[in-house]
C-alpha cells in the first residue's frame, strides 16, 4: 500500500467509475482497475462491489475511505510543514444551503479571485451531516448553525464535540419563524393558528430549534419536509404552514416581505474544521469569512 494507491481508491470512490477516475487521474482504465485489485488483494477484502458499469463501496470499503482520506491529509500536512506554500489543490468546504445563498457569494468571489490555484468543491446539506462529514474527512471544514443555551431546558445536538473540532464563528443570523399573509401577530407559539412546520431536513439546526419552539403551540404540530427555502416559502404562502429560516435568506427570495415573522433570537453559524488541522487553503478561506477578510 502507498500513497499512489490510495489516490486512485479515492477517486475511484467519488467517480464509481474506473472510466471516469481513470480519466481524471490521467491513467489507462487497466492501470487503475490493477491497483485496485492490488489494494484489495494487500488488505484482503473486498472494497467495491460491482454493478453493471457503476462502482459502490462495500462496507470495508467505507471504512477504509475514513482511513484514507486521514492518510492523505496527513500526507499533505507533512509536505507543508517542511515547506509551506501558497494556497492550492483541492479545497472542500461544507455550508448550509443558507449560508451558501445569503453570505458566501461574494466571499467565494473573492476567494477565486485571489486564490484560482485552488479548485474550491463546495457541498451543501445540514448542519448534522456537515459536522460528521468533517469528522470523517470528507470535508476540510464546513459552515454550520451552533445554537447558543436552552430552549425550554433542551439544547440542540449539532453533532458538533469540541474535543475532535475546532469552531468560531463568522456570521450571525436572525432566526424567524415565517408566517402565512394575514395572520395574527404572533407573541408566543400558542398563538399559531396553523399546525404544520415546514423545514429542511432531519439535522437541520434551524428545523431543531423551531421543533422545540412549537412544542406550546395550541395543537399538535406535523413537519412538512421541504427541499428549499423556496419550496417552505411556497408552502407558508398556501396559508396551512409555518416556516423557519434566517432573515438574511427571507430579505432573498422574491415575496418574502408580504409575509409575517416572529423572531426566535440570534444563532451563530460556526466554521469549523478537525482539531488541530489546517492547511494554506483553509488559512486562506478563514481570512475571506472573518470580519478582517470581509
Amino acid at each position: 500500500m502507498n500513497l499512489a494507491s490510495l489516490d486512485i481508491f479515492r477517486a475511484v470512490a467519488a467517480a464509481r467509475s474506473v472510466t471516469r477516475a481513470s480519466s481524471v487521474l490521467g491513467r489507462a482504465p487497466s492501470n487503475v482497475t490493477t491497483r485496485i485489485q492490488q489494494l484489495e488483494h494487500d488488505l484482503g477484502v473486498s472494497l467495491f462491489a460491482r454493478r453493471s458499469r457503476s462502482m459502490h463501496l462495500t462496507r470495508e470499503g467505507e471504512i477504509f475511505l475514513a482511513y484514507a482520506n486521514r492518510l492523505a491529509m496527513l500526507a499533505q500536512e507533512a509536505r507543508e510543514a517542511l515547506k509551506p506554500t501558497a494556497p492550492a489543490g483541492l479545497f472542500r468546504v461544507g455550508s448550509m444551503e443558507s449560508t451558501a445563498a445569503s453570505r458566501l457569494p461574494p466571499v467565494l468571489s473573492r476567494f477565486h479571485g485571489r486564490w484560482p490555484a485552488v479548485s474550491l468543491q463546495l457541498s451543501t446539506g445540514a448542519t448534522r451531516p456537515l459536522v460528521k462529514a468533517v469528522l470523517g474527512h470528507e470535508l476540510d471544514c464546513a459552515l454550520i448553525a451552533q445554537p447558543s443555551g436552552t430552549i425550554d431546558g433542551e439544547t440542540i445536538d449539532t453533532g458538533f464535540d469540541s474535543d475532535r473540532l475546532d469552531g468560531e464563528p463568522v456570521f450571525r443570523e436572525e432566526l424567524l419563524i415565517v408566517l402565512p399573509a394575514g395572520h395574527p401577530a404572533v407573541e408566543s407559539a400558542a398563538d399559531l393558528k396553523v399546525a404544520t412546520l415546514a423545514a429542511l431536513e432531519v439535522g437541520c439546526s434551524y428545523r431543531g430549534v423551531a421543533e422545540l419552539w412549537i412544542r406550546k403551540a395550541p395543537s399538535v404540530f406535523s413537519v412538512q419536509q421541504v427541499a428549499s427555502y423556496h419550496a417552505m416559502l411556497a408552502s407558508v404562502a398556501a396559508g396551512n404552514a409555518i416556516g423557519v429560516m434566517p432573515r438574511s435568506v427571507l430579505d432573498l427570495l422574491p415575496g418574502g416581505k408580504v409575509t409575517g415573522s416572529y423572531s426566535l433570537g440570534t444563532v451563530d453559524t460556526l466554521l469549523i474544521r478537525r482539531h488541530g488541522e489546517t492547511s494554506p487553503a483553509f488559512r486562506a478561506f478563514r481570512e475571506m469569512v472573518t470580519v478582517g477578510g470581509a
